[in-house]
């Protein structure tokens, strides 16, 4: 199979078309059409004129996908970064699969259907991979402004109390040098208990209350 065929047939034709359109936009970025300023982040910390997740709270569809960014361990860097990692994965992933599995089998049918298989399973494989490449990155985005309640959503927390339900629990947290105790609450039911390590993914200022959910293992 030649490198064009490969690119352009079914699965890999899939995250190959993603690929280019995230291309044409960083050479937009580089030529200053476009901006990574723009983009909207994921981030941790607030700064003034910034787009990210606490200057959205009013866009739930975003904050449900924010939080759960965060819980995958894909927060703390630019939206248009996290894309460019995970379909970058997950192209090189399914081509790679495509070449040296589907490329053997022996009917269009049964490649058809491997090839949603092996688009699944590439998709889901560039979550943690991506999580792994972006972890070191976080420290080029950090934003120093001064530290509000809604700019600890998106850090780790370890758990202070024997259990975490939707009306108790506490929780220290480290924010630039000083630990910090939190009131937390959770949906039940979940493994969370005294020692655990959590992520904050929401805060209501209504109650001061921290929304946390167990943190995810990444390898």
């Amino acid at each position: 199979m030649t490198l064009w065929q490969l690119l352009s047939s079914f699965p890999t034709a899939i995250p190959t078309v993603l690929l280019a359109v995230l291309l044409v936009y960083w050479v937009m970025s580089i030529i200053g059409l476009a901006g990574m300023g723009d983009s909207v982040e994921v981030h941790t910390d607030v700064a003034h004129g910034a787009h990210d997740l606490h200057d959205l709270h009013d866009l739930p569809d975003f904050h449900t996908l924010a939080g759960y960014l965060v819980a995958l361990g894909l927060g703390g860097v630019p939206l248009s970064v996290v894309a460019s990692v995970l379909v970058f994965c997950t192209w090189l992933s399914t081509a790679l699969l495509h070449q040296y599995l589907l490329a053997w089998l022996p009917t269009a049918a049964l490649r058809t259907l491997a090839g949603v298989a092996v688009l699944l399973f590439s998709s889901g494989l560039s979550i943690p991979i991506a999580a792994r490449v972006l972890k070191p990155l976080r420290g080029l985005f950090v934003k120093h402004a001064a530290r509000t309640n809604d700019s600890l959503v998106g850090l780790d927390c370890r758990i202070t109390t024997g259990s975490v339900d939707r009306g108790f629990g506490r929780a220290d947290v480290d924010s630039r040098g000083a630990s910090i105790n939190i009131r937390v609450w959770a949906a039940v039911p979940n493994a969370l208990a005294r020692g655990g390590r959590a992520i904050i993914v929401a805060y209501d200022p209504a109650t001061g209350h921290y929304e946390v959910q167990a943190a995810p293992d990444v390898f």
